[in-house]
């Protein structure tokens, strides 16, 4: 048996001898002893053989006609179903009324009554067991309207969440919860928790109709309950689910949901959340750190978290959070990409609360926040989604279309409208309830292709024959539409690694290929971040031959709107830290580690930083360990090393944003120019020079030395009209760690063409390192 959590008192069950129960509180309204005793109550008419025999098995889809009150010949009838019960006393308008047992806890009466009452029920568990008052939740109307179900059956509820779940709430006068679930496919469905000891027998939920969702109103059931649905399948097995819509859940290995209110927060981000419809991403500083809460500091909840975070992340100069998933999900090593609750914040880092303080304080302190979403794909536990009802039912039927063959888990039914709709609406619930300023929407390129990961034969096409999803680019197109529509300012990332044209074009916009923009906000320049890491693998004297991969970026710098990611994905499994993905020695693999990061800040895209990358941690990222932040510290001997890399990134971030030319202009073409992007000498070098542009036309002069040699002499051509330039950044400044060769406070313009234009300059540039110069004054 689970401990009871519930503010409220659950329905007492026998209990061993010797054991005494706690008294209950005194029910409002006289004593029920010192109510008099109905007269002229009579036997009911036994029920019928077959609804008996449904009503028992949890197989009936109407409860509510053979339980609770309804008028009949002679009087009231009154029929409940109270599992373990000595006697049942009806207590209404002052008198009292016992029922009759007919067996399997059944008890009824016809009361010699003109009008149904409001009424209570006085259940007798035995002498060891004080009686105990409670409501009956079959006196009451279905607490889902109408309109509701219409829009759940249309697949257009934006605001799911607060019509299916478990919703506490004052229904017809009474304190309850309202349990809706939607299984369109279950021969019957109960609600169960700790407040039926984990019996679903007395709790059978009704019908509503053709929208395929069952409902029960439970008076006296308070947040804090655990629950879960008992659902008969179509073959008649029966199978416990935890809720789809569940807001909060039990801390795994735990998997029961918690009965758990919407307001139960008051947010203090107003100033922030009035302005965020009139920021543009597109055209503002857009540095993000990815963040694995469970692993950044081990331990703690999201409120422990928020004031550390909040000051190392300001401190550090990032715009922007990214949470990899929050949503409840049983394996930790998953990192919360394989999601099980996704309407509820994992309790592995407390209360749905703690999570919302969590925003709330990095949005006072001016910094927005992200979020990994995972619509692709959810796992097969067995008290999860998966045949939720006994039927394939949030997957595809199609096994072909379902199984994930990479991930041993399965694929969303895109192309029907309530799995659309649970998703959307999804999206539409974290950036409302939660504040949330930006989704990144993983494993995209899984959803757009069916052929994704599958051999030949082991995928089905589409009905023009083609290998890709329709369905999934309706979906898509629906969740971004829906979400800049209702969350002005909030920003979609796609994680998609293929040429799939239009992810980022606006969704009324018809493309090449036929299907219209998907409406992302950003993309993830994956190709970028493959080709950029090779390069930089590579041993110097190599370099030369793999020119191509740091420049050619810029051939489609502008077909999508992008975010340069150095993500967890590239630090895990195998492919080493970032620092350690460099060659040469330690000296060399961080001037590599600075010299890199100095690109990637000046390169047009928005930036991404997975953790511990900022300051160079050598080994690969565990969930188990987190962050090395040991490397920082004083008695540590390379401290100063990696405390040079923190410092490097701190300036980058604040360099970054107060320079519009590294972003006012990222999705311009007219924002970039190349000064040489691949000559003769700049690829025997090691060399990249480039200007980036401001919206005033002010220049920013970015030159990247990746070979470990001083280059004096480099000269450079340059916009005509600046007398003199200064370097801004200099990754291979002392301060970083670095070698401290640089240029001084003025760097003068030759009248001198070069690179086809009519001034240059003669630079010194620095062993493996990144200069970002500006005009002087």
């Amino acid at each position: 048996m689970r401990p009871h959590t519930s503010a409220t008192r659950p329905e007492p069950l026998p209990l061993p001898a010797g054991r005494s129960a706690p008294v209950p509180s005194a029910p409002a309204g006289p004593a029920p002893g010192s109510r008099p005793l109905l007269k002229g109550t009579r036997a009911a008419a036994a029920l019928p053989a077959e609804d008996r025999v449904r009503l028992l098995a949890g197989e009936h889809h109407d409860p509510h006609a053979l339980l609770g009150a309804r008028r009949a010949e002679g009087g009231v009838l009154v029929r409940t179903l109270r599992p373990h019960a000595r006697g049942v006393t009806v207590l209404a308008a002052g008198l009292r009324a016992r029922l009759a047992a007919e067996g399997d806890g059944l008890f009824a009466a016809v009361l010699p009554l003109e009008e149904i009452p409001a009424y209570r029920l006085l259940v007798d568990y035995g002498e060891d067991v004080p009686a105990h008052e409670t409501g009956d939740p079959y006196r009451f109307l279905p607490a889902l309207g109408e309109f509701d179900l219409h829009l759940i059956s249309e697949g257009r509820h934006e605001e799911l969440w607060k019509a299916l779940g478990a919703c506490p709430m004052t229904h017809q006068g009474e304190r309850g919860t309202r349990f809706t679930v939607w299984a369109p496919n279950a021969r019957g469905v109960r609600v169960t928790g700790d407040f039926t000891h984990w019996d679903p027998t007395g709790h059978p939920m009704r019908s509503l109709g053709s929208s395929g969702v069952w409902e029960l109103f439970v008076p006296g059931v308070g947040p804090g309950t655990l629950y879960k649905f008992d659902i008969c399948r179509p073959d008649g097995s029966h199978t416990v689910r935890a809720d789809p819509m569940a807001r909060r859940t039990e801390c795994p290995p735990a998997t029961a949901s918690v009965v758990h209110p919407l307001d139960g927060y008051r947010w203090g981000d107003g100033t922030w959340m009035a302005g965020r419809g009139a920021r543009s991403s597109h055209t503002a500083p857009v540095s993000v750190y990815e963040v694995h809460l469970p692993s950044w500091r081990p331990g703690l909840s999201c409120r422990e978290l928020a004031d550390e975070l909040t000051a190392y992340v300001t401190d550090m100069g990032f715009t922007h959070v990214e949470l990899m998933p929050p949503a409840e999900h049983p394996f930790g090593g998953s990192w919360g990409y394989q999601v099980t609750g996704y309407y509820a914040p994992t309790a592995r880092l407390g209360t749905p609360e703690d999570l919302k303080y969590l925003v709330d304080r990095l949005h006072r302190a001016g910094i927005g926040v992200l979020m990994d979403w995972v619509p692709a794909h959810f796992p097969k536990d067995d008290w999860a989604l998966a045949r939720f009802d006994g039927t394939a039912l949030y997957e595809h039927a199609d096994p072909r279309r379902a199984e994930h063959p990479d991930w041993g888990t399965l694929e969303f039914d895109y192309g029907r409208k309530e799995v659309r709709n649970f998703l959307v609406a999804n999206a539409v619930y974290w950036c409302e309830e939660f504040h949330i300023d930006g989704l990144r929407v993983d494993a995209v390129a899984s959803m757009l292709y069916l052929d994704y990961s599958r051999e030949e034969g082991g995928w089905s096409p589409n009905a023009h024959g083609g290998r890709e999803n329709p369905d999934a680019v309706a979906f898509l197109q629906e969740m971004n539409a829906t979400v800049y529509r209702r969350c002005p300012g909030v920003v979609t990332v796609a994680e998609e690694s293929t040429a799939w044209d239009g992810v980022t074009r606006p969704t009324h916009h018809t493309g090449p290929g036929g299907f219209g923009g998907l409406g992302f906000g950003f993309k993830w320049n994956m190709g970028w971040m493959h080709d950029s890491l090779v390069y930089m693998s590579k041993d110097p004297v190599h370099r030369a031959h793999h020119h191509d991969e740091m420049t050619f970026s810029m051939v489609y710098a502008y077909s999508e709107n992008y975010v340069l990611p150095i993500s967890h994905d590239e630090v895990v499994h195998g492919k080493q830290a970032l620092v350690s993905k460099m060659p040469g020695d330690w000296w060399q693999r961080r001037a590599n580690h600075r010299a890199y990061l100095g690109y990637m800040w000046a390169h047009p895209g928005k930036k991404l930083l997975f953790m511990g990358q900022e300051f160079a941690q050598g080994a690969e990222w565990s969930e188990a360990e987190g962050p090395q932040w040991w490397v920082l510290d004083p008695g540590y001997s390379a401290a100063g090393d990696h405390r040079g890399v923190q410092d490097l990134v701190r300036d980058l971030n604040r360099a970054y944003r107060a320079t519009p030319a590294l972003w006012q202009r990222d999705t311009d073409p007219g924002g970039f120019q190349w000064i040489d992007a691949g000559s003769h000498r700049a690829r025997e070098d090691n060399v990249l020079s480039f200007l980036r542009f401001a919206a005033d036309g002010s220049p920013l002069i970015v030159v990247c030395n990746f070979s470990p040699v001083v280059r004096h002499g480099h000269r450079l051509g340059v916009p005509a009209g600046v007398p003199a330039w200064t370097e801004v950044l200099n990754t291979d400044a002392r301060r970083y760690g670095g070698s401290g060769v640089g240029n001084g406070e003025a760097i003068p313009t030759r009248p001198v063409p070069w690179h086809g234009r009519e001034a240059g300059v003669l630079l010194t540039l620095p062993p493996l390192a990144t200069l970002w110069l500006r005009p002087v004054g």
